[in-house]
């Protein structure tokens, strides 16, 4: 795998990249949330994903209220650089907020 640089487009989305949570042992998707420029640079800086809150309107780490939090074991950026894929060690027993393991539970029939 090649590393380089990341020189993430935060313009593109108005300030804001997604970013893709994945499980690094099961590849199982927890989350999708978004981060601005500050919310990437504590995620580097401290390995826990922090995310910037649209409803809150501010940064927040991923289980700082509820104590399941995510250690950051890689971070991969797309083609475009406009979007994350974060691979993590879920700490805890649950990613979405309302209880289950990942956000994405509930299918679409």
């Amino acid at each position: 795998m090649s590393q380089k640089t990341n020189k993430l487009d935060f313009a593109k989305n108005g300030g804001l990249v997604p970013a893709i949570i994945q499980d690094n042992e099961s590849d199982m998707v927890y989350m999708l949330g978004y981060m601005n420029e500050e919310a990437y640079a504590k995620t580097k800086q401290s390995d826990w994903v922090h995310f910037w809150s649209r409803s809150k309107n501010r940064i927040w780490m991923k289980g700082e209220e509820s104590g399941n939090k995510l250690k950051v074991v890689s971070i991969f950026e797309d083609c475009d650089q406009d979007t994350l894929l974060i691979k993590v060690k879920l700490h805890g027993e649950a990613v979405c907020h309302t209880g289950h393991l990942s956000c994405f539970y509930e299918e679409i029939k």
